[in-house]
C-alpha cells in the first residue's frame, strides 16, 4: 500500500508543464504590475526618469519613496501568500490564514507593545531595526504554537476548533491593542491607528533591505519542503512512514511563517485575507501540489499586494486609503464564498 502511495507522490516531485506555464505567467504579471506600480500614482513617472541620473525632485521621489514602497508591498504580499499556503498545508485546513486564525493579531500585539511602551525608552536604531520585528515574530510564534497544540487530535473538526482559537486570539489581541491605544499619547495614538489598518507609506531603503534579505532567505528555506507538505496531507503517521521527519517539518513551517508574518506586520501593519485568498486562487488555477503551490502563492501574493497598494494610492489621490481596507474588501466576500463552498462539499 505505502509503495503505491510513494509511487503516486513521486509524480508530484516536479511540476507539470501547465503549472510551469502558470508560474511563468504569474512572473510576467508580477513584472508588469511592478512597472505599473512605480510609474503610476499621485505623481506619474516615466521609465526614462528611472534610467536617468538626474538629481531632480521627481527622480529623488521615485528612487527614495516610490520604489522602496513597491518593493515592500511585493515582499509583504509574497511572504503572506507563502505563509498562508504553508500553514494550510501544515494544518491540512483550507481556512488557515495568518490574519483569520490570529497569527497577524499576535504579531500586531507584540509590535504594539513596543510602539507604545518602548518608543520613549529604546534608542531609535534598536527600536526601528531590531526590537519591533523581533517582538512581532515572538507574538506570531506563540500564536502558531498555541493553534497547533489546540487543534491536534480533532480530525476534520480541527477547522472549527482552529477558527474558535483564532477568534479568541484576535479578541485577546484587540483587548491588548485597545489598552495600549488608551494609554498612548496623541502622536503614538495616530501612528498606532494607521498602522493597524495597514500601510506601506513609511518604506525606506534602510528599513526594508534587512527585511527583504530575511524574507528571501526564509522563503528559500521553506519552499524546498514542498514535497514533504504533500506527503503530510496523507496524515502524520503515513507521512512518517514515508520518510518525513514530521516534527522537523512542523518546526520549519512554524518558524518560517512566524518570521515572515512577524516582519511583514511590523513593517506594514495588519493586512488581512491575503494568506487566505491567494493559495485558493492558485489551487483553482493549477492544482494542489506544493511544488507548484508555494512559489505560485508567493508570486500571486506579491502581485495582489502591489495592485492593492496602487489602488489605495490612486483611488482618492492625492490622499490614500489604508491598504488593509482594500485587501479586506476583496477578502471578506471571498471568505464567505469559501465557507459556503466547504459547507456544500
Amino acid at each position: 500500500m505505502f509503495s503505491f502511495v510513494s509511487k503516486k507522490f513521486n509524480g508530484l516531485r516536479f511540476i507539470n508543464s501547465f503549472q510551469a506555464g502558470v508560474i511563468t505567467l504569474l512572473l510576467i504579471s508580477l513584472i508588469v504590475i511592478f512597472i505599473g506600480s512605480i510609474t503610476l500614482g499621485s505623481f506619474d513617472f516615466s521609465i526614462k526618469a528611472l534610467l536617468s541620473n538626474s538629481n531632480s525632485l521627481d527622480n529623488i521621489v521615485l528612487l527614495e519613496i516610490r520604489i522602496p514602497r513597491v518593493f515592500l508591498a511585493a515582499f509583504v504580499g509574497a511572504s503572506l501568500g507563502l505563509s498562508g499556503a504553508s500553514l494550510q498545508g501544515l494544518f491540512r485546513n483550507p481556512l488557515a490564514d495568518p490574519g483569520l486564525i490570529g497569527v497577524s493579531a499576535g504579531a500586531a500585539l507584540g509590535a504594539s507593545l513596543i510602539i507604545v511602551l518602548g518608543s520613549g525608552v529604546l534608542p531609535d536604531f534598536i527600536f526601528g531595526t531590531l526590537i519591533l520585528p523581533i517582538s512581532a515574530i515572538i507574538g506570531a510564534s506563540l500564536v502558531i504554537s498555541l493553534l497547533y497544540l489546540f487543534t491536534q487530535g480533532f480530525g476534520y473538526q480541527g477547522i472549527t476548533y482552529m477558527l474558535l482559537v483564532g477568534i479568541a486570539v484576535n479578541a485577546f489581541a484587540s483587548v491588548g491593542i485597545g489598552i495600549l491605544t488608551y494609554i498612548s499619547t496623541d502622536s503614538e495614538l495616530r501612528g498606532l491607528t494607521f498602522w493597524t489598518m495597514g500601510s506601506f507609506g513609511g518604506a525606506s531603503w534602510q528599513l526594508i533591505m534587512p527585511a527583504i534579505i530575511i524574507i528571501t532567505l526564509t522563503m528559500m528555506w521553506m519552499i524546498p519542503s514542498s514535497r514533504k507538505l504533500d506527503l503530510l496531507q496523507l496524515g502524520e503517521p503515513e507521512a512518517y512512514r514515508l520518510g518525513v521527519d514530521v516534527k522537523k517539518l512542523k518546526f520549519k513551517v512554524i518558524i518560517s511563517s512566524a518570521i515572515t508574518v512577524g516582519i511583514s506586520v511590523s513593517l506594514s501593519g495588519m493586512i488581512g485575507f491575503v494568506g487566505l485568498v491567494v493559495p485558493h486562487l492558485v489551487r483553482l488555477i493549477g492544482g494542489v501540489n506544493h511544488n507548484y503551490l508555494l512559489p505560485s502563492s508567493a508570486l500571486l501574493g506579491a502581485s495582489l499586494m502591489m495592485s492593492a497598494d496602487l489602488i489605495s494610492r490612486i483611488l482618492i489621490q492625492p490622499a490614500e486609503l489604508p491598504v488593509g481596507l482594500i485587501t479586506s474588501a476583496i477578502g471578506a466576500p471571498f471568505f464567505l464564498w469559501l465557507i459556503f463552498r466547504i459547507r456544500k462539499s
